[in-house]
């Protein structure tokens, strides 16, 4: 059976995007796939505007002070450094909300969702509210930009310099942390380099490090400036030097076009269409929004072997549920819990390595969660959630504001503007009503049918048809695919 031309948009839209919105999805019958992709494109081409929620917190405490000693020793004193804690805390919370909104509403969807994917590459978590948002900021900037420029900013941002150790890199005791992440998680993946080569790479790096006010520094005293023998060059290298290296060689351009097949086509991979990805994400120098160009306007990513087959992240279900169904929270704080409960909290992935993603999303407590979302978000409902116990000091920390919340979030948690969602079918004749309701409510190839929808839909008006409708195929396991 063919694809329909609003399924292969709807595809477009969740891998390229975080799924349809209310007011254009009627329209995605008849827009062609390119003129969607074109339209992804420009609507993310206009300048990003900066997600600040803080000013750096340490400024009021380190005001008019020249001397970096002496602004570490006032910051390492202990009321400072509890008062930066509690203020980074609420921060990020506000960061987290902010962001998840921008996603949401944000008409650049092409660049917010590629943000979400290097969030999850470039897996920081920094306590310094201040130095996340920064971080957050270079990789919105460049998420459809030069990948070799991102790499070169997010490598010299405190956050990452903080969290992968490089403030402790020093000639005489060199930190591997940094240099063995870069080339790990970053550029070429496991496999492709020796031991030698992380400490020679080390080496390096030392000297990278950043002041009190978040600024990148390079401490020369503390730089190895010897000779230093990495991936089979010879020369006086610094940090600068091991990056050029890395992006030189087209395992960095191979490993990274992979990953991004396996997050936006298919985790099974077509080894000739992510090899064809490689060599041209290579030879066009790195550039990002060509390499989706060439992804998201070939034949093969419509194919119906690659459609509805990815497992939603929590942030993308989310997210795709308050696209289609247009709503004002009554409360914030439950958005933060639902992500809590099924494992992903912006600005806190799991480690260095991100958030696994496929089926690792689905286990049976966060499944059933899942299909309840759409019924506590719409109706007088209540559910029990308690975020999961598997917790470290951080996030126990973060977390805190949260569980002081009742443990139940009550029915009502939203207003949804149901209006805008019947204007999507207002054309639509009833006996077609169901079968256009479920095309563009789901993505699998298994439809529900009529007969189980039936037993389950409010038939008592037209409005009430849709929505009930709607909310129960939301709540299906079919629609945690995309």
């Amino acid at each position: 059976m063919a694809v329909s031309n609003r399924i292969k948009n709807q595809h477009l839209l969740w891998r390229a995007a975080f799924g349809p919105m209310a007011e254009n999805a009627a329209s995605l019958d008849t827009i062609s796939q390119k003129n969607l992709w074109a339209l992804l494109v420009k609507t993310s081409s206009k300048p990003v505007e900066k997600l600040e929620v803080t000013k750096n917190p340490a400024d009021e405490y380190i005001n008019g002070m020249t001397d970096p000693k002496e602004m570490e020793k006032t910051l390492n004193n202990q009321e400072p450094r509890k008062k930066l804690r509690e203020q980074s805390r609420e921060d990020l919370k506000k960061m987290n909300l902010r962001w998840l909104e921008t996603m949401i509403n944000s008409e650049a969807q092409l660049r917010e969702k590629m943000s979400l994917f290097w969030h999850g590459h470039f897996a920081c978590r920094s306590q310094n509210s201040f130095y996340a948002q920064e971080l957050l900021h270079i990789i919105r900037t460049n998420a459809l930009g030069s990948f070799a420029d991102m790499l070169k900013a997010v490598s010299k941002s405190p956050a990452m310099l903080q969290f992968l150790n490089n403030q402790q890199n020093k000639k005489s005791h060199p930190n591997e942390n940094f240099a063995r992440e870069v080339m790990e998680l970053f550029t070429m993946g496991r496999g492709n380099y020796t031991e030698h080569d992380v400490k020679e790479a080390a080496r390096a790096f030392t000297g990278w490090a950043f002041n009190p006010k978040g600024e990148f520094v390079f401490r020369k005293f503390q730089h190895d400036d010897g000779s230093k023998t990495f991936l089979g060059k010879t020369g006086n290298f610094d940090g600068d030097d091991i990056l050029n290296i890395l992006l030189e060689n087209i395992q960095t351009a191979n490993y990274i076009s992979k990953k991004l097949y396996r997050y936006f086509v298919n985790e099974n991979v077509n080894e000739q269409n992510q090899q064809w990805l490689s060599k041209r994400f290579y030879s066009n120098n790195y550039n990002i929004g060509k390499l989706l160009e060439d992804m998201f306007t070939s034949d093969w990513f419509y194919e119906e072997k690659n459609i509805g087959t990815k497992i939603k992240s929590p942030v993308e279900l989310l997210a795709g549920i308050r696209r289609l169904l247009p709503m004002q929270m009554e409360n914030d704080q439950s958005q933060l819990l639902f992500q809590r409960a099924l494992g992903q909290v912006l600005f806190y992935p799991p480690n260095v390595a991100g958030w696994p993603g496929g089926k690792n999303w689905i286990d049976s407590s966060s499944l059933m969660l899942r299909l309840r979302i759409p019924q506590i978000l719409s109706a007088n409902d209540a559910v029990d959630i308690r975020p999961k116990t598997d917790d470290d000091v951080q996030m126990g920390q973060m977390m805190e504001g949260i569980r002081k919340m009742k443990d139940a979030v009550k029915g009502g948690t939203a207003t949804i503007d149901w209006a805008a969602v019947n204007s999507i079918f207002e054309k639509v004749q009833r006996e077609k009503l169901l079968e256009n309701i479920e095309s563009t409510v789901l993505q699998t190839k298994n439809k529900l049918g009529n007969v189980i929808l039936d037993r389950y839909v409010n038939a008592a008006s037209r409005e009430n048809y849709i929505k009930s409708a709607i909310v129960n195929l939301m709540s299906t396991p079919e629609y945690q695919l995309c």
